[in-house]
């Protein structure tokens, strides 16, 4: 494709359609992205990213990479690193040295490499990333104990993989002077620019955060501009420092207290969607197919290396005093897939090698790549029928996700909570959440479709959502959202009879079809105003001599049935239209009207 334009255009264009096809067939979003990459560009010729971004295609890279250590690094809470046991800082420390040595050492004999390249490649294949097990967990849908151990190595070990990386690049850099004196004095010069760099622009950058010296509106704008210059400027006073001085500021940002940073992670969902998928794209236009091919057996002995060797030893490695049963570490074992870290810091730092002249350098994205789509793809059809068979499958998720903190759901989940449901509120609004808080019902404050949402929420819990929130137009969206993850049937939202009002004002009739929670006419009006006429929320056990009809027949229009509970505790919620029997030892959790109350 000649017009610059036009492949511009394109580019963008796929990525959307690979995000989607990996929405709708639930998988990594990396795995199309690359596929489609690399079918554009080595397989068909229709792209290629060196003609398309000449002498910036370098910078590019350079700046996305930056920014993805950034955002990464934000995560990097060494409070959630110990609220999550032995087993994560673990994987995050010995397990990185295990996969990082057999990785290298499985590269060098098998890729006939130098050995500063191969602990490069080591050190680049040990992260796997959130973007890539989310998915997975959704699906496998393990123990809770395990799918948290998986998420939150995840997290933590993207920037310390990559961090990892950055330091053995460096190193590799500064020993191509002559003297070995001279390497270390450079790699010593870099690391020690990054660090006082990075840590003097992260106490200054959560220091202007705190005090508010940045405009509300300005401030994702502003921090992502800072992080450029401060890994422009890292660069400019020591070579290659940059990576390593932004992924310390966000370090140093993530934990300084009352630095508020949710706001610059939310902003990487529409960046990781506008830049990064292009990104890799255009990173998968570039891949010599022949030089993975030249490669032959060594190929795969570096795969088996990795997902049965260097996992399953690392994991072993790791687990030492934590308790954990064979059949759980065994699916720790399979599941770790690769992702998008992996794939920006080894085309970076290929096209770095391959500037200064660094033999063999060329091999290393290729292979990175491969290792990500076998085990994006090999981990993803197998890795429910590996945890069936170990008998590591969680139950049917039966907990409840309430989107919407109003004194009528507070109450429902405390009602919920004494009857053994679990429940979680989800809120954008503070006062809401805190008064939840304050009741001892489990929260979320902020938006649950957020990519946050999917770091810390446990998603897979939740086998029910109810949408009863005052916010009309994020109220289908947060629908439409866990429709995909939990299943049409699963998600529940209250009417606002808005089909009556004039056309301008209706939602759709698909849409309308959804609002079918409680009862005919129960929307959030009817329910705070109920409770604000004294109305409660109670349980009821029916029995032999108190059947369902004897109950509606003593409360008639007065109650409202909420939550039905049968004799095994599972739940059990009312819609309208549906024929829920509730028969003799079921619990009936339901709105009730005071007998004063006006309608009777």
């Amino acid at each position: 494709m000649s017009d610059p334009l036009m492949s511009l255009v394109a580019v963008g264009l796929l990525s959307i359609g690979c995000q989607y096809l990996a929405y709708r067939v639930r998988l990594p979003a990396i795995l199309p992205l690359l596929i489609v990459g690399i079918l554009v560009g080595p397989v068909w010729g229709i792209l290629d990213a060196d003609a398309l971004f000449g002498n910036l295609l370098f910078p590019v890279v350079s700046l996305s990479v930056a920014i993805i250590l950034f955002e990464g690094s934000l995560t990097l809470k060494f409070r959630d690193i110990a609220g999550h046991g032995n087993m994560v800082r673990n994987l995050c420390s010995i397990g990185v040295i295990v996969t990082w040595g057999i990785a290298a050492v499985a590269a060098h004999y098998s890729l006939n490499i130098s050995w500063q390249l191969a602990f490069l490649f080591g050190a680049i294949v040990t992260v796997t990333g959130p973007t890539v097990i989310v998915p997975m967990l959704r699906t496998v849908r393990p123990k809770t104990n395990l799918a948290n151990i998986l998420r939150w190595e995840g997290i933590v070990i993207d920037p310390i993989g990559a961090l990892l990386a950055v330091l053995v690049f460096e190193f590799i850099v500064a020993s191509q002077g002559n003297a070995i004196s001279h390497t270390f004095i450079m790699f010593g010069k870099t690391i020690g620019i990054g660090v006082v760099l990075g840590l003097g622009s992260g106490y200054l950058l959560g220091l202007s955060i705190r005090k508010d010296w940045i405009p509300h509106y300005l401030l994702n704008t502003a921090v992502l501009t800072i992080i450029l210059g401060v890994f422009a400027a890292s660069n400019y006073v020591a070579h290659e420092s940059g990576l390593l001085a932004v992924t310390i500021t966000g370090m140093v940002l993530a934990n300084m207290k009352n630095v508020d940073v949710e706001d610059i992670l939310e902003f990487k969902e529409t960046l990781s969607v506008l830049l990064i998928s292009g990104l890799f794209i255009l990173l998968a236009t570039r891949l010599n197919l022949q030089s993975v091919i030249d490669v032959g057996w060594g190929a795969i002995i570096i795969l088996v290396a990795i997902m049965f060797v260097a996992r399953p030893l690392s994991v072993i490695a790791s687990s030492i005093g934590t308790g954990l049963k064979w059949n759980e570490l065994a699916l720790l074992s399979w599941i770790a897939p690769r992702g998008i870290v992996a794939a920006a810091v080894s085309a970076l730092f290929s096209l770095k090698l391959e500037e200064i002249g660094y033999e063999g350098a060329g091999i290393i994205v290729p292979m990175v790549f491969l290792v990500i789509i076998a085990t994006v793809v090999v981990q993803s059809l197998t890795s429910r029928s590996v945890a069936s068979l170990l008998k590591v499958r969680a139950p049917a998720p039966t907990g409840y996700l309430i989107f919407g903190g109003s004194k009528f759901n507070r109450l429902l989940a405390c009602e919920m909570l004494n009857q053994d449901i679990a429940v979680t509120i989800a809120d954008t609004n503070w006062d809401a959440i805190r008064e939840a808080r304050m009741m001892d019902i489990p929260v979320y404050f902020g938006n649950p479709m957020s990519d946050h949402a999917a770091r810390h929420l446990d998603i897979a819990t939740f086998g029910t959502v109810l949408v009863m929130s005052p916010y009309k137009q994020l109220n289908p969206l947060i629908s439409y959202h866990f429709e995909y993850t939990q299943g049409k049937d699963k998600v529940w939202s209250l009417t606002s009879n808005e089909q009556a009002t004039r056309p301008s004002h209706q939602v759709s009739e698909q849409y309308a079809k959804k609002l079918t929670l409680f009862d005919e006419g129960v929307t959030y009006g009817y329910l705070a105003s109920a409770v604000n006429r004294g109305a409660s929320v109670k349980t009821t056990r029916l029995t032999d001599e108190f059947s369902f009809e004897d109950y509606n027949n003593k409360y008639k229009d007065r109650a409202t049935p909420l939550l039905a509970i049968n004799k095994e505790g599972k739940s059990y919620t009312f819609i309208n239209g549906n024929s829920i029997e509730p028969k003799s030892g079921w619990r009936i959790i339901s709105l009730v009207l005071p007998e004063e109350d006006d309608q009777k």
